[in-house]
C-alpha cells in the first residue's frame, strides 16, 4: 500500500472512532454502516496450536521446527463478573519451568487472533521464552468488544472487568507455574485504557504496564466523559502517582484517542527530573520522540514514545492484523525490552 499506515482497509481510522462511539452508546455496530469495521473471522498461520486436530477439511501445513513445541491454546474462564474466552501462547522453551507472561488486551472490534497477528507478540514470545495471554472481550459485555474502561464499576480493584482479568491472570499463572515477579500487561486503545487500570488497581500482580493509544485511569466514569476524554483528553490531570513502571506509545495524528492522553499518562512521573528527550527515526522511516523518566537514583520509571505522523494504530505492527502502522518503531519489541528490565520487587 502507498499509505504508510497499514490498516485492514481504507477508512479504518474513522471506523475505529465509529465502533468505539457505538460501544459507548451501548449500541451494536450496524453492518450497513460503511464506517464500521468488520473484523473477518480467519485462521492466522503464525503460532498455531499444532497439537490439536481442529477438523479442517484441508490439513494445516507442516509447522517449522521452531514452532513444533509451541501452542496457541483456546480456553474459557468463568468469574463472578462474567465468563470470557481467551487464547494463550505457550512458547517452545516451556518444560515446566517458571517463565514470564505478557497479558495483551485487544482494542475495540478486535479479537485475540487479530491482535496476536497485528502485534506479532507470539513471535516475540517464541524468541524471548515467555507466555502471552489474550483475554477476549465478550460481545454480550460490549457490542463492539471494547473493554469497559469508561464505566465506574470497571475501574476498581475487586470489581468488574479488572477483577475478572486479574483472576484470569492468576489462574493461568497457577496452571503453568508462571514466574510471579515477571508478569506484565499491555493493550491498545480501550485495551490500553484497561491495562492502565490494571496497573493501578493490581500493582501487586503486574510488574510493568504498556499502554498504546490509550487513556489514563480516571479519564471517564460515563459515556459523555469518555467522548470528551477521547476527543480532548481528560478533564483533569491524573490525581495519583504511577504505581508501576509504564511504557506508552501514541501517534500524534491519532484522531480516535487524542494524543494528549499519552501526556496525561505520564503525569504520575511529573515529580521526577525533566525527562530525557531523544528524537529518532525508525528503520522504515517514521520519526518519533522518546521521553525517558527516571527516579532520583537513575532507574527508568517510564517511557513515552510519540510516533510522528501515525494514527490510531499499533506502531511497527503487521498488516495481517487490524490497526497497525508498519512504518513506526516496533512497539512490541520495545515493550518487551522495557518489561524485562522491570521485575516485581520482593513482597510486591
Amino acid at each position: 500500500m502507498a499509505d504508510a499506515t497499514r490498516l485492514t482497509r481504507a477508512g479504518d481510522l474513522l471506523a475505529a472512532t465509529a465502533a468505539i462511539q457505538a460501544a459507548l452508546r451501548g449500541t451494536p455496530a450496524s453492518p450497513e454502516d460503511d464506517n464500521v469495521i468488520e473484523v473477518a473471522a480467519r485462521e492466522i498461520d503464525i503460532d498455531r496450536d499444532v497439537d490439536a486436530n481442529i477438523g479442517a477439511s484441508v490439513p494445516p501445513p507442516a509447522p517449522r521446527a521452531e514452532e513444533r513445541a509451541s501452542r496457541f491454546i483456546t480456553g474459557s474462564f468463568a468469574h463472578a463478573a462474567g465468563t470470557r474466552d481467551y487464547k494463550l501462547y505457550v512458547p517452545p522453551a516451556y518444560q515446566g519451568q517458571a517463565l514470564p507472561m505478557v497479558v495483551m488486551l485487544h482494542g475495540c472490534t478486535q479479537d485475540p487472533d487479530d491482535f496476536a497477528a497485528g502485534t506479532r507478540m507470539n513471535e516475540a514470545g517464541r524468541g524471548g521464552d515467555f507466555f502471552v495471554l489474550y483475554p477476549a472481550q465478550a460481545h454480550s459485555a460490549n457490542p463492539s468488544r471494547c473493554w469497559n474502561w469508561f464505566k465506574h464499576n470497571h475501574q476498581r480493584r475487586g470489581r468488574g472487568e479488572p477483577a475478572l482479568l486479574a483472576e484470569l491472570t492468576r489462574e493461568v499463572m497457577k496452571r503453568y507455574g508462571i514466574d510471579p515477579r515477571r508478569v506484565y500487561v499491555a493493550g491498545l486503545s480501550a485495551g490500553g485504557a484497561m491495562a492502565a487500570i490494571l496497573g493501578e488497581t493490581y500493582p501487586d500482580l503486574y510488574a510493568a504496564i504498556g499502554v498504546h493509544s490509550g487513556l489514563p485511569v480516571g479519564s471517564a466514569s460515563n459515556a459523555h466523559m469518555a467522548f470528551e476524554a477521547m476527543k480532548h483528553g481528560p478533564a483533569r490531570p491524573a490525581a495519583t502517582a504511577a504505581t508501576r513502571p509504564m511504557i506508552v506509545f501514541h501517534g500524534d495524528r491519532d484522531t480516535t484517542v487524542h494524543p494528549v492522553n499519552g501526556e496525561h499518562l505520564m503525569a504520575g512521573c511529573a515529580s521526577t527530573a525533566e525527562p530525557e528527550l531523544q528524537r529518532m527515526r525508525s528503520e522504515n522511516g517514521r520519526e518519533f520522540t522518546r521521553q525517558i523518566y527516571r527516579d532520583v537514583g537513575g532507574r527508568v520509571l517510564a517511557e513515552h514514545w510519540v510516533v510522528h505522523g501515525a494514527g490510531h494504530a499499533w506502531s511497527g505492527g503487521s498488516p495481517l492484523g487490524s490497526y497497525t502502522d508498519a512504518k513506526g518503531p516496533d512497539a512490541t519489541k520495545e515493550m518487551v525490552r522495557f518489561f524485562f528490565q522491570n521485575v516485581m520487587p520482593v513482597g510486591g
